[in-house]
C-alpha cells in the first residue's frame, strides 16, 4: 500500500522512494552501500519487534543510541515506521548525560549499535525494564545474561512482517525528541512534530529541486538536528546519504570528491578550517551542485573561498535553531556582491522561508524595533516547535503568543538588524549567555553549574574563550574562591559534559567585577581574557 500523504508523516519520504528506486543506494557507509529496500527491510523488521514489545502510550519514543551505521538509519526508521518518535543519543556523550536524556524522554526501548554498546551497561545503571535491540548481534542468551533485568532482542528475533502499513499519526505527535544544552545544568528536550518537519522538506525540495542522482554529504551527529536533513532530504529525493570516516570530518576535502557529493551540508567552522589549511583551490568540488551552511555565524572570507572551490555550484547560508525545526531563512551568496553585504565579516542570514514569519522585537515583548535598529528576533510558522519535554514553564517562557494575534512567536535570543533598505537580516549576537562552539549550542549556566558542584565555589561564570574572528572555540570559567587542583576538576567533568564544552581553563577570582544594573560584568571579565592574550 502507499501511505497517504494528507497528513504529515516523516517516514512518508522514504517510503516514496522505496518504491520508486528500491534498488538505488539510499546510503553509503565505508564503501558498502545499501539500496533502499534493504534499508526498508531492515526498518520494518525493527518496527514490527517494537510493535510486537513496546504497548503504545500517549506520545511514545524510542531511542536509538547509535552514530553512522546501517542500525542508526533503520532504528531511526524503524522506529518512524512503527509509529513512534525517535531520541537520538550520541555515543561520544558522558554516560551520565545519556542516561539522564533516557530517563527523562521515558522512552520504554532503546535501539544500540556496535559504537554505542561498549557505553551502555554504565549508561543503564540503576535502569531497568527496558526493551534493548542489537539489530548487529545474533546471541540473545549472552546478552540477556549480561542485562538480566531488561529484555533484550538481537538479529535473530527480528522477524519480517507479512504486511506492513502506515502507523496511524497525527500531524502533531512527535517525529523527534532532540536535547539541547539547558540552562539549569540538565539539557532540555525540544519536541519537533510530524507537521514541522514536513513543512521544513517541502520547502527545501521546492527550493533545491533535489532528485534520485544527488549524493548527500553526513557531517553531523545524529543528536544534532540539522542530520535530519542529511537524511530525510536524501530520501525524499530518492537520493543517497554519503557517511565520511571519523578522519573526514575536519578536513573534508577528499571525502567530498571521493564520495562524489553533490550537496554538502556543514557548519560554518569545517570552511573556516578548510581555508586555514589551504584546502580551498579553486574549482576543486567542481561537482558540489549546493553548498549549505548551518549552525554558527557564516565569515564571510570563508563563504568566497568556498565558493571558488565549489565554482559550479550555489552557495546559500541557512539560519534557524533547533525550535525552529532545522533552519528557517537563508541567504544566497552572490560574489562580491555579499563580500559588500556582510557585516562585520558575517554573511547575512537573509529573509524566513515562505509560511514563516519574522518580527524583530525591540523590547521583552512584541514592540517591532525601528528600521536598522537591533533587536530580539522572534519567529512564527508551521516550524515551530511544540515546545520543551515536560517542562511547560520554560515552554511558556520560550513559546509566546502575540497580544493582538494570538500567534505564538518563538524567542530565537538572537540579536538581529534589518540590513540596509530592509532587503534581508544580519545576525548580531546573542541576547542572552547561550553561545555556539563549531555549531553546537552551548548555554554556559550548563557549564556554570557543573563547575559550581565540583568546586562547592559561590559562584561561576562561564564565557566564551577563546574567541577571534572566525567565532569561539572553547569555554573559560571564572570560580570565586580558590581553586584547588584545576586538573582534577576538568577532568571530573569531562564525565559530566561533552568534550567541546568542557572549560579549557579554570581562573581564580576574589570577587568579580558588577556593572551598573549589579550584576556580574561578563564584558569586563572577557575584556581581562583579551588583554592576556
Amino acid at each position: 500500500m502507499k501511505p497517504a500523504t494528507t497528513t504529515p508523516w516523516m517516514g512518508r519520504g522514504f517510503w516514496n522512494s522505496t518504491q520508486k528506486y528500491p534498488d538505488h543506494p539510499a546510503v553509503e557507509i565505508n564503501g558498502v552501500s545499501l539500496s533502499y529496500l534493504e534499508l526498508f527491510s531492515r526498518a520494518k523488521k525493527i518496527a514490527h519487534l517494537l510493535t510486537r514489545e513496546v504497548p503504545s502510550p500517549s506520545q511514545p519514543l524510542t531511542a536509538v543510541f547509535a552514530a553512522r551505521s546501517a542500525s542508526a538509519f533503520a532504528g531511526i526508521l524503524g522506529t518512524l515506521f512503527r509509529g513512534h518518535g525517535y531520541v537520538p543519543l550520541n555515543p561520544k556523550f558522558p554516560a551520565e548525560r545519556t542516561q539522564h536524556m533516557l530517563k527523562a524522554s521515558g522512552c520504554a526501548a532503546i535501539i544500540v549499535d556496535r559504537n554505542a554498546q561498549p557505553l551502555l551497561k554504565e549508561t543503564l545503571n540503576g535502569m531497568d525494564g527496558l526493551v534493548l535491540i542489537f539489530p548487529e548481534h545474533d546471541d540473545t542468551d549472552d546478552l540477556q545474561a549480561e542485562y538480566p533485568t531488561h529484555r533484550v532482542f538481537t538479529s535473530t528475533d527480528l522477524a519480517e512482517p507479512e504486511h506492513w502499513v502506515q502507523p496511524e499519526t497525527r500531524a502533531d505527535d512527535i517525529a523527534y525528541l532532540l536535547f539541547t544544552s539547558g540552562s539549569t545544568g540538565n539539557p532540555k528536550g525540544v519536541m519537533i512534530s510530524h507537521a514541522n518537519i514536513d513543512h521544513f522538506l517541502n520547502a527545501m525540495m521546492y527550493r533545491y529541486q533535489f532528485d534520485q542522482h544527488d549524493r548527500f554529504s553526513h557531517m553531523f551527529d545524529l543528536v544534532f538536528d540539522l542530520s535530519v536533513f542529511d537524511l530525510f532530504m536524501a530520501w525524499e529525493a530518492g537520493g543517497c546519504v554519503c557517511c565520511p570516516q571519523d578522519s573526514d570530518l575536519l578536513l573534508p576535502a577528499d571525502y567530498i570528491q571521493t564520495s562524489r557529493l553533490s550537496v554538502w551540508f556543514s557548519v560554518p567552522s569545517v570552511a573556516v578550517l578548510s581555508l586555514r589549511l589551504r584546502q580551498l583551490e579553486p574549482g576543486r568540488f567542481d561537482k558540489l551542485k549546493w553548498n549549505l551552511f548551518c549552525g554558527e555565524a557564516l565569515p564571510s572570507d570563508a563563504a568566497s573561498a568556498w565558493a571558488t572551490a565549489a565554482s559550479n555550484g550555489v552557495l546559500e547560508n541557512l539560519y534557524g535553531p533547533t525550535e525552529l525545526t532545522l533552519a528557517c531563512a537563508l541567504y544566497r551568496w552572490n560574489g562580491s556582491a555579499s563580500l559588500e553585504e556582510s557585516h562585520n565579516g558575517i554573511v547575512p542570514i537573509g529573509s524566513p522561508y515562505p509560511g514563516m514569519q519574522a518580527l524583530i522585537s525591540a523590547d521583552d515583548g512584541f514592540t517591532p524595533a525601528s528600521a536598522g535598529d537591533e533587536g530580539e528576533l522572534l519567529m512564527a510558522g508551521p516550524q515551530v516547535a511544540l515546545g520543551y519535554w515536560n517542562d511547560p514553564e520554560k515552554t511558556k517562557a520560550a513559546f509566546q503568543p502575540h497580544p493582538e494575534t494570538g500567534v505564538i512567536y518563538y524567542r530565537t535570543g538572537d540579536l538581529v538588524r534589518r540590513s540596509a533598505h530592509d532587503k534581508h537580516m544580519e545576525y548580531v549576537g546573542r541576547v542572552d549567555n547561550q553561545i555556539k562552539i563549531h555549531g553546537m549550542r552551548v548555554e554556559l549556566g550548563e557549564i556554570e553549574a557543573t563547575i559550581k558542584a565540583l568546586t562547592n565555589a559561590p559562584r561561576v561564570v562561564a564565557v566564551g574563550w577563546p574567541a577571534d574572528a572566525n567565532g569561539i572555540s572553547g569555554v573559560t570559567c571564572f570560580v570565586e574562591g580558590d581553586v584547588k587542583d584545576s586538573a582534577q576538576i576538568l577532568q571530573s567533568a569531562k564525565s559530566r559534559l561533552p568534550a567541546y564544552m568542557v572549560p579549557k581553563k579554570l581562573i581564580s577570582v576574589a570577587d568579580f567585577p558588577l556593572n551598573s544594573n549589579g550584576k556580574i560584568d561578563r564584558k569586563a571579565l572577557l575584556a581581562s581574557l583579551r588583554r592576556k592574550d
